[in-house]
Order: C-alpha cells, then sequence, then structure tokens
C-alpha cells in the first residue's frame, strides 16, 4: 500500500463528543490506506452505545436505526460509525481509473474466446500431442496427467456464455487490497461432455483442455495484442484443480500532473472456464460419495449404475473433489443470489466494503493458501443471513424442532450494524465440528459433513461455501470474530475502530508466541501422507502437508495451545509455455510452510504429561506408537501406573514448547531437526529476544520471590520494634525489584554481588505530634529515620547477630549533596542493609506535609514562585507515597496474572536503555504502556511470550499520537467493587482524562510542563509518572524531543518487522526471511552530536566500591573507604560495609544535566545546551552501555550578547567581522554571541575524570 499525501480536513462544529475529533477521521483512514502499520492514530472519545447481542433469541445486529428521531436531530452517531463512513468514502475504487477502457477491452476479449478453434472428438492423448506441437502453449492438466492409453475423448466448441462475475460487478473492490482482478467465466457447452465425466478427474482434463484453446485464441487476437502485455497460467483459490488464465493489461500512463491511487492499483483479468447448470446429478457430487476410483484410468468403460453406486459408497468419499466440481455450475446462481442482496439491502455493498477490509487486515482471502474465507465468502453469508430472515432456525440446522426466531438480518440494517451482525455470528459458531446451515433446511445434516469446515448453502445452489477453509483458518477466523466482537462490545475501549479496521493482524511476528518454519520433504522422503490419502484429498502436496502437521501438533501440544495455525505459501502463476513442477517433486525449489502457535501460558510450562493408564492397552500402545522413545511407564505416590513423558526440567516454557515441537515433527513426519524445521520467532536459543536481557524464568522468579520474602523480613522487623514515638501503619513497597520490573533481577542471598537498595516507604499513624514547617517536617523525619536505625541494630544485637544489618542515614535534596537546591524537599533516607542478602532504601511518610504543601499550592496569598514549588513538591510527594505503593501493587498482582508481563516489562526496558531513553523516561511509565497492551490487546489475545509482547508494545508505540491521545489504563479490575451509589459518585466526580489532556494543552501548547499523558484507576491527573517534580522544580518526562525519538524508533522497528518476511525462503537472496533481535536494539549512535565514552574497568572498579590503587578517584566516589588490595584479607574478612553510593554513572550524568542539561539550575531558565542520553544505571555488566551520548541544544543559536546567558558563549568571530564590513552601524554595536561547545566539552571532560575515557564529536 502506498503512501499517502492527503491533509485533514478542517473539524466540523458540533456539540455532540463525536465531533470533536472528527477531523482525525479521514487522517486515520488515510493512514490504513498508506501504512496501517507505522502510522499514528488518532484517539475517539465519544462513547458508544452499548449493544446487546447476547440474548438467546436476540436477532443479530438488532440496534435499530431511527430514521425520525435521525431526521428530527435526535439521533447522534458515534464516533465508529462516522470513523467506519469514511472509511467506506476513502476505501471506494475508481473502476474506470483502475481499468481504462473496460468495457472495449472485456468485449474484445470475449470475441477472442468465442472464436476458439473448433474441432470433433479426439483422443486425449493425440489431441494434446497435436496441439503442444502446434502452439507454444503446454496444457494445464491437473495432476496425475492423464495416460498416454486413456480412452477419453476431447472436442472443442465455442463458449455458451462469457459473463464478467465477481467483485468488479458488485462494486465491492477497496483501494487497498493486495490484488485487483476482474473474472470473466467461459461456460463450456454441455455437448463436450459425459455422464460420467465427473469421475476421476475426467471433466478436469477436459476444462484444461479448453483453457488451452482459449489461451491460443487470445494470443492470436489482434485487438489484444497491444492491449495484452502478458498472459499466465494460474490456480483459482490455490486449488489444483483449477488452472486459470490470466491477463495483465499494458499500464496506461496517468495524465501530466494528476495522480491517483488507483493509477497504481494494478488490475487483472482472469479467464474462468465453468460448466453449465445441472450437468452432472447433484446426487453424484455429495460429500459422502467417492468420485475417485483407485486403479482406475480414463477409459470410457462402462459399468453398472449398481456397481458404481456400491463403489461410489464403499470407498472413501472425496468431499474436496465433489464440492470442486459442484462449484464449477454455481457461479451465475451466486451472482444472481448476491444481486438480489443488493436490490432487497441498500447497505449490503457497504457491509461487503468493511467485511472485506476486515478480512484482509487478518490475512484472510478467498484462495486456499489464505484460509479460504474471502470477500465472496462474507458477502454470500450476508446475503444468506438476509436470505434466511424469515425461515426457522435450530441448534442442528436441520429445521425439525426450532422455534420460530426474530430476523437472522433485517434489510433495513445499516452497514456498520451488518458487519457486527455478520462478526457476532463467525464469532458464535463452530462449523469446525458442526455443519452450520444457511438459506434453507437439510433434511439429513450428516450427508453435508466433509471432515472439513463446512458452511452450507441450503437454497438452490446446495454448496458448502467454506470448502476451501481448513480447520486451522475456520479456528483463526473463529477466534479473530471473537476478538472483534468482545471488542466492539467493550464499551471502556475508547478507539473501537483501529483495532477492526485499521491495525494489522495477519503479521505472524506479533500475531502468535512461537512460529516455526517448516520444509515440504520431497515425495521420496515425506511420511506425510501416503499415495492413495493424497489420491483422495485432491488438495495438493502442501495442503497435505500443513493437514498433517496441524494434525500432529494438535495432538502433542494439548492444551499447551490455544491457537495452531499453517500459514500456507501462495501457488505462483507460471508461464502458458511452461509447466509447473509439483512443490514436493525432485528437484522443485523447497516450499516452505509457516506453523505458527499461540500458547496457554497457564499450561505451556509442564514438563510433565500424564499418559493413559498401562491397563487401558489399546490407547496406551497408541500413546506409545505415537510419542516412541519419549513415552516411559511410570508409578506415581497414588499408586497409578501412567504412560508418561518427561521434558527437560527447569528451561523457559517457550523452550519446552520448542523441544516438544522439534521431536514430534521429527518424530512423527520425519523431518530432520536441523535442516527442516526452523524456529524463527518464539525460540530459547541465543538468538531470541529473551537472550537479549537474558530470562531465564526459573532462576528470575526465584530471584524476585527472594527479594519479596527480604522484604518481609524488613517489614517484620520494624514492626516489632516497641520503641517508635509513633505506631507503624504501613510499610509499602515502591521499587521496581519488588514488582518484578528490573531488567536484571535483583541480586538478593548473593555474597559476590552488588546490593542495590530497594526503595520502600513507611506510614506511621495519623499524629499532630508533627511540626507545621516543612523544614521542621524534614528535621524530624531525619531524627525518625536515626531512631529506627539504632533501633534495628539493636535488635539484631539481642538476638546475638549484630552483625547481620546495619544503617545509614543518607542525604537527597540538599544544597551540598544534590542538584535541586530546597529544604522543603524530602531529604533524609535511612539504607538498611542485610549483610550478604539485600538493601532497602526506607523513606518516611508525613501526612502533615502533604497537607501543608497543599495549603501552599492553593493560597492566593503567596507569591507565584512559592505555589509553584509547593505544587511540584506536593506532586512529587503524592506519586512517592501514594501512587507508587498503588502501583507496585498493581503490577505485581498482574505479573502473577500474565505470566509474560514481567518478562515482557523488562525487554521493553531494555529496549529503551539500548536506545539512551531511560534517563528521559520514568520506569514506572514503561510498565504502564506494557501493562495496557497486556490488559487491551485488540486485535489479538493477550501475549503469553516475550516477543510478541515486545512489539506489540513497538506498535502501540509507534500509533500512539500523544500530542492529542492520552493514554488510559484501566486496571478497575483489580478494584474492590463499590456499591451503587459509591461508584455513581466516584464517576460523577472523575474528569474524563481527554478532557485534562485538552486543557493542558491550551495551557501548554508547546509542552514545555507536560508532554506525554498517562492515566490510571489510582491516578488521574495523568502526569504523576511523565513529569519529574523532584526538587521543587517541575518539567515533562520526557521531552517533547525525546517523546519524538521514541516515536521514532518505534516505527523504525515496526517498519523491520513488517519487512521481514518469515515464510519466504532462507536461500532466496535480497528475502529478510528472518529478524535478528539484536536489530531491534542496535542504538543509531550516529544521530547523535556527542559520544562521551565512560571506561568500564572504572565504571566496574565504582560500581563495586573498589579505588584505582594509584589512589585516583572520580566524580563522587572519593568519599567511598578503600578497600583493601590483598586478596587473601577480603576472603577472611569478608565484604566491607558501607554506605550504599549511588551508581557512578547517575550521578555523573546528574552533575553534566544540572551545569548543562538545563535541569533545574541556572541561569538559563531549564534551557541546556546539551541533551543527555544514557541508558539503564544499574546494568553495570553490559560493556556496550558505556557510552553517554547527547545533542546541542538546536535553540541556543548564535545571537545577540546580553547578561545571564544559560551557559559558556564565545563571540562569533566571522559572522562579527562581516558586520563591521557593512558598516552597519547596528550590527556592529550588537556583536553575535554563540555556544562555546570545545570549552564545554573540555569542561565536560574535567568534571568526568577518570571516569570518562574520551569524548567523540560525531561528523555529519
Amino acid at each position: 500500500m502506498g503512501s499517502s499525501g492527503a491533509t485533514k480536513k478542517s473539524s466540523p462544529t458540533g456539540q455532540h463528543p463525536a465531533n470533536r475529533q472528527s477531523a482525525t477521521i479521514t487522517t486515520l483512514t488515510r493512514q490504513w490506506l498508506a501504512l496501517p502499520t507505522t502510522q499514528d492514530m488518532d484517539a475517539n472519545p465519544a462513547k458508544r452505545r452499548k449493544t446487546d447481542h447476547s440474548g438467546a433469541g436476540e436477532p443479530y445486529g438488532a440496534l435499530p436505526f431511527d430514521a425520525a428521531a435521525a431526521s428530527a436531530g435526535l439521533f447522534r452517531p458515534s464516533t465508529f460509525i462516522l470513523e467506519t463512513a469514511e472509511l467506506l468514502q476513502q476505501s471506494r475504487v475508481d473502476y474506470g481509473k483502475m481499468l481504462p477502457n473496460a468495457e472495449e477491452l472485456l468485449r474484445n476479449v470475449k470475441t477472442a474466446v468465442e472464436s476458439v478453434d473448433t474441432h470433433g472428438p479426439m483422443l486425449i492423448s493425440k489431441a494434446s500431442a497435436s496441439f503442444e506441437k502446434k502452439n507454444a502453449i503446454k496444457i494445464p492438466y491437473p495432476t496425475p496427467h492423464p495416460a498416454e492409453d486413456s480412452l477419453l475423448k476431447l472436442a472443442m466448441e465455442p463458449p455458451a456464455h462469457c459473463n464478467v462475475v465477481g467483485s468488479y460487478v458488485l462494486k465491492t473492490m477497496v483501494r487497498s487490497q493486495r490484488d485487483a482482478t476482474v473474472d470473466m467465466i467461459v461456460e463450456m457447452p454441455k455437448t463436450l461432455f459425459q455422464d460420467k465425466d465427473y469421475l476421476n478427474l475426467r471433466y478436469f482434463y477436459k476444462r484444461a483442455y479448453y483453457l488451452a484453446h482459449v489461451t491460443k485464441a487470445i494470443a492470436k487476437s489482434a485487438a489484444l495484442s497491444d492491449a495484452i502485455a502478458d498472459a499466465s497460467f494460474a490456480y483459482l483459490g490455490d486449488n489444483p484443480l483449477l488452472p486459470i488464465l490470466v491477463l495483465t493489461p499494458k499500464a496506461t500512463t496517468p495524465s501530466a500532473g494528476k495522480t491517483s491511487r488507483n493509477s497504481t492499483l494494478e488490475c487483472k483479468i482472469r479467464i474462468v472456464p465453468c460448466c453449465p447448470g445441472g450437468l452432472f446429478p447433484s446426487t453424484k457430487l455429495l460429500a459422502g460419495r467417492n468420485c475417485l476410483r483407485p486403479d482406475a484410468g480414463t477409459s470410457e468403460t462402462t459399468t453398472t449404475s449398481t456397481t458404481e453406486s456400491s463403489e461410489s459408497k464403499t470407498l472413501p468419499p472425496t468431499p474436496f473433489y465433489n464440492t470442486t466440481l459442484k462449484a464449477e455450475s454455481a457461479y451465475l446462481p451466486y451472482l444472481k443470489l448476491l444481486h438480489q442482496a443488493q436490490k432487497s439491502c441498500s447497505a449490503f455493498v457497504d457491509a461487503c466494503l468493511l467485511g472485506r477490509v476486515w478480512l484482509q487486515q487478518r490475512g484472510f482471502g478467498s484462495s486456499m493458501s489464505r484460509g479460504g474465507f474471502g470477500a465472496f465468502e462474507f458477502a454470500t453469508v450476508v446475503a444468506l443471513l438476509l436470505q434466511t430472515s424469515s425461515q426457522k432456525r435450530t441448534s442442528s440446522g436441520s429445521g425439525a424442532s426450532g422455534k420460530k426466531a426474530a430476523s437472522i438480518l433485517s434489510p433495513s440494517l445499516s452497514s456498520t450494524q451488518i458487519f457486527k451482525a455478520v462478526v457476532q455470528f463467525l464469532a458464535s459458531t463452530d462449523f469446525r465440528t458442526k455443519p452450520r446451515v444457511l438459506g434453507g433446511q437439510v433434511a439429513d445434516v450428516d450427508s453435508i459433513k466433509e471432515g472439513t469446515p463446512v458452511l452450507f448453502d441450503a437454497g438452490s445452489r446446495q454448496l458448502n461455501i467454506a470448502y476451501k477453509m481448513s480447520a486451522w483458518s475456520a479456528g483463526l477466523l473463529r477466534q479473530q470474530a471473537k476478538r472483534t466482537h468482545d471488542l466492539l462490545k467493550d464499551d471502556s475501549v475508547i478507539d473501537q475502530f483501529t483495532p477492526t479496521f485499521i491495525a494489522r493482524a495477519d503479521i505472524p511476528l506479533e500475531a502468535f508466541d512461537m512460529v516455526v518454519r517448516l520444509r515440504l520433504p520431497t515425495s521420496a522422503s515425506s511420511a506425510a501422507h501416503s499415495e492413495a490419502a493424497a489420491h483422495l484429498s485432491r488438495h495438493g502436496a502442501v495442503w497435505d502437508f500443513g493437514d498433517s502437521v496441524f494434525q500432529t501438533m494438535k495432538r502433542a501440544l494439548g492444551d499447551r495451545a490455544q491457537l495452531i495455525h499453517i500459514q500456507l505459501p501462495t501457488s505462483s502463476a507460471w508461464s502458458v509455455d511452461a509447466t509447473l513442477p509439483e512443490p514436493s517433486s525432485k528437484g522443485a525449489p523447497p516450499t516452505y510452510v509457516l506453523l505458527c502457535i499461540s500458547f496457554d501460558a497457564a499450561n505451556m510450562a509442564r514438563h510433565i504429561d500424564h499418559g493413559p493408564p498401562a491397563e487401558d492397552k489399546k490407547e496406551a500402545k497408541k500413546f506409545r506408537e505415537f510419542w516412541g522413545e519419549r513415552a516411559e511407564l511410570r508409578r506415581f505416590k497414588d499408586g497409578s501406573i501412567l504412560e508418561t513423558l518427561v521434558w527437560t526440567a527447569g528451561q523457559s516454557p517457550a523452550g519446552l514448547c520448542e523441544e516438544i515441537t522439534r521431536y514430534i515433527l521429527g518424530q512423527r513426519l520425519g523431518l530432520i531437526v536441523e535442516g527442516d524445521i526452523q524456529v524463527v520467532a518464539g525460540s530459547d536459543t541465543a538468538s531470541s529476544f529473551s537472550a537479549l536481557v537474558p530470562i531465564t524464568p526459573v532462576v528470575d522468579a526465584a530471584a524476585f520471590t527472594l527479594a519479596r520474602e527480604a522484604f518481609t523480613t524488613l517489614e517484620a522487623d520494624i514492626r516489632a520494634l516497641e520503641d517508635l514515638p509513633l505506631h507503624v501503619r504501613q510499610v509499602s513497597a515502591i521499587d521496581p525489584a519488588l514488582r518484578s520490573a528490573t531488567i536484571s533481577p535483583p541480586a538478593v542471598q548473593s555474597p559476590k554481588a552488588v546490593l542495590h537498595p530497594m526503595e520502600v516507604a513507611l506510614f506511621f499513624e495519623a499524629s499532630g505530634k508533627w511540626p507545621d514547617n516543612l523544614a521542621a517536617i524534614q528535621r524530624a523525619k531525619m531524627a525518625f529515620l536515626l531512631r529506627i536505625g539504632e533501633s534495628l541494630e539493636a535488635a539484631m544485637a539481642a538476638r546475638g547477630d549484630s552483625s547481620s544489618l546495619e544503617t545509614f542515614v543518607g542525604l537527597e535534596n540538599d544544597e551540598q549533596a544534590g542538584t535541586r537546591k530546597t529544604s522543603f524537599a524530602n531529604l533524609a533516607y535511612l539504607d538498611i542493609v542485610y549483610r550478604d542478602s539485600a538493601a532497602f532504601r526506607l523513606r518516611i511518610h508525613s501526612d502533615l506535609e502533604e497537607a501543608i504543601l497543599s495549603r501552599q499550592t492553593h493560597d492566593k496569598t503567596l507569591d507565584q514562585h512559592t505555589r509553584t514549588t509547593s505544587a511540584s513538591l506536593l506532586a512529587a510527594v503524592r506519586r512517592t507515597f501514594s501512587t507508587l505503593p498503588l502501583h507496585t501493587q498493581t503490577i505485581a498482582t498482574y505479573c502473577t496474572r500474565f505470566p509474560a508481563l514481567s518478562p515482557t516489562i523488562r525487554l521493553v526496558k531494555r529496549w529503551f536503555s539500548a536506545h539512551k531513553l531511560t534517563s528521559h523516561v520514568s520506569e514506572e511509565f514503561v510498565e504502564l504502556v506494557v501493562l495496557h497492551v497486556f490488559l487491551r490487546p485488540y486485535p489479538w489475545q493477550t501475549p503469553a511470550s516475550v516477543a510478541p509482547g515486545l512489539l506489540r508494545v513497538l506498535q502501540f508505540l509507534a500509533r500512539w499520537d500523544w500530542r492529542t491521545e492520552p493514554l488510559m489504563v484501566d486496571t478497575s479490575g483489580m478494584a474492590p467493587m463499590l456499591p451503587e451509589e459509591e461508584a455513581a459518585a466516584a464517576a460523577a466526580k472523575a474528569v474524563d482524562p481527554r478532557t485534562r489532556l485538552e486543557a493542558w494543552r491550551k495551557i501548554d501548547p508547546n509542552m514545555n510542563h507536560t508532554v506525554l499523558f498517562v492515566s490510571t484507576t489510582h491516578d488521574s491527573s495523568g502526569t504523576a509518572f511523565t513529569t519529574d517534580s523532584s526538587g521543587g522544580q517541575s518539567r515533562p518526562q520526557p521531552s517533547k524531543v525525546v517523546a519524538s525519538r521514541m516515536t521514532s524508533l518505534a516505527r523504525a522497528a515496526c517498519r523491520l518487522v513488517k519487512e521481514t518476511d518469515v515464510s519466504s525462503s532462507p536461500t532466496v537472496s535480497g528475502s529478510r526471511a528472518h529478524l535478528d533481535p539484536a536489530l531491534l536494539f542496535q542504538p543509531s549512535l550516529g544521530d547523535f552530536d556527542i559520544l562521551i565514552h565512560l571506561s568500564p574497568r572504572i565504571v566496574k572498579r565504582l560500581v563495586k566500591g573498589d579505588i584505582a590503587e594509584d589512589g585516583s578517584n572520580s566524580g563522587s566516589a572519593s568519599s567511598k573507604p578503600r578497600r583493601s588490595i590483598y586478596k587473601n584479607l577480603d576472603a577472611r574478612t569478608g565484604r566491607d560495609l558501607h554506605v550504599l553510593p549511588a551508581h557512578p554513572v547517575r550521578l555523573l550524568l546528574d552533575q553534566l544535566d544540572h551545569v548543562y542539561g538545563g535541569g533545574a539550575s541556572a541561569g538559563g531558565g531549564g534551557v541546556g545546551p546539551i541533551v543527555f542520553f544514557y541508558g539503564a544505571p544499574r546494568d553495570e555488566d553490559n560493556d556496550g552501555d558505556h557510552i553517554v551520548a547527547a545533542l546541542w541544544n538546536p535553540q541556543l543559536h548564535p545571537r545577540s550578547f546580553r547578561i545571564n546567558v544559560p551557559c559558556s558563549f564565545r563571540p562569533v568571530v566571522a559572522a562579527n567581522k562581516r558586520n563591521k564590513a557593512k558598516n552597519d552601524d547596528a550590527a556592529a554595536a550588537e556583536p553575535l554571541i554563540e555556544v562555546n561547545r570545545e570549552g564545554i566539552l573540555a569542561e565536560i571532560a574535567r568534571i568526568g575524570g577518570s571516569l570518562i575515557d574520551r569524548i567523540e564529536v560525531v561528523e555529519k
């Protein structure tokens, strides 16, 4: 899909909420037409009316449109309806521009087809040899080709009819569809066939011969020689029984100065031979009949009807072959059906357009490789539902005992209502296991069962319209319909339009937890299907192999998998003078099939599977035959003896499922594990996503559990203190390590690891003993912390273990130690260190402090600076002591509910760190973004593994238009249920986040104070985690520049994922058949102006508390005690306990940002000359992250000299000389100055000392 250069329309006026962002609807639909996976998507603030389709006897889509109310101005369409209307308008095709001179071209094609050469009956071998000898055309016979000694005779006559059918006639094409075709059916005369030509491919041999003659006639046509650029054969819907002729018209040159999207939509003409209606008896083509007799040639030997009937009933049925033959005479009847629906329902065409878009975004189409359910099948379902509106519905479909229900679909419904109704129908219908009958009644439902999905048209056509579908595509279609139906029912989702029509859900890397590329084995080595089974199937070797994989994996994985999907390759066209080789034949290029799996997170980690008991000999034998050597007999504690499978313990769930997949495919299908099986996504190898953190679920879960247990110990120790002046009310965890959200798991109970303090908040009971002065409150907190530390050490000493715990009081936000100078901010904290166990950083909450700050913020008698400072400090206090505890509890709870949430959060933080954005975004913001993707996974299901979780987060960041759209994370599922009155009162007081964001944008249009707006159930302000309010100064976190870079990086990552075609052959040059996860984490250092290279050796030693032996030190590490240089002394005395220092790189960044970054300092009013970028400071073992990147502030351009310049400036010598040369007195009087870049870099090197290895200036 090409890009769109359309501009936004002006916003219409109106009072209804749906009109507030109607200007974005055009942009949305045009973005879908251009690039749906990487463009911004605007919000849709209006609330959609709820439609309840859950009633037992309710008709589908029972949402009437009140024309009277609309005319009176009382009907207000929802935003979803407005957006779908705009989508329909933007997606319509200009058929005149798509295929210029269409009528003349089609008329010439029809004339050429009707002029085919004719001849009388000839033996097939003789007729074929004569035709191919005289013409450079190979007859596209289906496999197996006719035998040389066949007695089948062929003749040629002009066609009975030539008609144009399909979406071109119904006008149901859309601009963005992948293939635009005009279908012309050529009805072969009835006189060419005999009564038993339905047997043994006879009809299809005659059809292929007729197609070859049509190809010859078109090639000889003088009228088409200048109009047709190419002619080739292809399979209709990937059906190997139905070759067709594809004509590619020559491209027309668009008018000068005019460009049209339709001019780039390549339209082709397909010539489809078919047979007249009633050619063969319908009873001979029932699903349970056999029309492919084994060891029967194509001779015309006669058999008695009794013998033929008995063979047909005793031999295995050939449902696909029979239905394909039956469908050959159904083109015109279905064209008539759709025309009748179009006349009876004015919204029919628009509903079909919406259905086509919905299916297209999910990868469905009418071909077998795309699921066998496309725009034609969708339109047919709509027409049949309209047609059966007044008939009886029963659970069995037979109508024998069903009650009379309301209309399934009413012709008066709108297009969106019809679309919703059909989606609901597909979601509630499982026609994989139980046939679904439409358009009439069937006396015997068993007679239409085919072993594949059945959606039977019981009208005069008597056809299974889902005959090209497979069990896996039907399962995927139903799951997609369920997700869309759940989305459209969920009124809490603001934007229902984007997941339904805009977001692409057909990218395997984003949609599935594991993607495996399988190479189709050659016929000589394939154990997938016997020749007899393939002869009866007639789906083709690729489909048969996919079916074998599906059935095998379905049994092997069991409840581990929620969905198993097989993505088949699309059959390619071939030249009319060549023969298409069979995919499974020797010498053919390798063919690959994708095995896509969505796992059940609750079951995928099970490493022991129980089989049947030993007493059940029959089932135990089947179990051992299926699993081979991995099956073993085991006795369990309850005395039972069961067949058992034991998989490798201690590996990740994804690794365990990969082990099962590789083993069973090699065991059952004979695939070579190393050559034929390639796990391209969801692997647990060194090249996978999980290897980038790395993530080891068992070890990491144990580490996070130990951290929480250590916190529980600390809480118990604090609550046990009896000499505190105030009673302890609550001890809350507020650190990412205590909610399983740190990049690296906490090093708890690890003697050699560096301890990082985990943040903890302490709450006392309300008391009037607190001083009523903010500065005094901070001193009182220091006294409390000292008392707590002394009491804890005394308690440990009383237990006889005085050396196991040590405490230290630290200071922050003071004039000496920090960069934010205020005596009102929180000054003190208490570091509590358990020897070789864990470390905590304790902060005290004072309810009076929050009350005083709130009063000062709203006191209009105070000066503006005091009120602004109080507001910032109040936001910081509420963030630390109110929002963070609830946030930690929420994330920790959801991490237990979603096993993949914790590793996904850690991987996304690693992505932010790799691109050096960690210093600009809060960890809580990243966690909320990931949580939002898990809670609102539409159009996918909740991810069960890390890879799709990361890619969907990047997809969200790429589409999120944070300038106009707030992020609302709904965690109300965890909140306790309130009484109805309290809930109503709370809802009345709640302010719509969109209203808050609009207010912020009016107050701060340049986004100097608020850039991202993220609201949760616990925080409606939206700025708790996107604004840095520490130290009494408030600034956005991230800034507009950083937020823009975040979006651009996410878009680049999504573009890389979209360009990766995992279904392509890895041997084809120029194709990206595998996504290297490292590419998503590779920083683009060339985009920066300055690269500050740190010394990994110095950083590592400072982090571990070592000081250089030569006495040198760096940064703020000079206050740390010198450790012994004698290793034997360290081993004897153990690790020294000391104050837990901040990360040296973090301290350096704080200092540099304070001086040059425009932090809450000095002279520049928050505008500094440099913006610094750095990754996660805790990741000290990552050598690749010892680079601090920086950009020069483009706002600080050369200017006239003035006092209080924000940084070091110097005169612009060249510019001043030019001004003097012009004799411009005004210019000479105001010399220009510019940022002294060399001086600033030299000063940075001096501040960093030995911590900085070198400073690189990027040349551009």
